[in-house]
């Protein structure tokens, strides 16, 4: 079964938000709880964000490149 970017993109942060509202209805210390890297807490937060700042940096290194090959 293959997957296209645009259904990973949505989700995977689906996946991770599930996780934390999860994570959050479980653990009784939940915001202070995030801060270690071994949390599973830790990468529920940090998925929903890279996967956007991901693809913005690489859609605009792309058009850089579009950009310097036309002029």
């Amino acid at each position: 079964m293959f997957l296209y970017l645009s259904t990973l993109t949505v989700l995977i942060p689906l996946a991770s938000l599930t996780g934390l509202f999860y994570l959050a209805s479980v653990e009784e210390n939940f915001p202070q709880g995030c801060t270690s890297t071994s949390s599973l807490c830790f990468y529920s937060l940090l998925l929903p964000i890279t996967i956007p700042v991901y693809v913005f940096f690489h859609l605009r290194t792309w058009m850089g490149i579009k950009l310097f090959r036309h002029n």
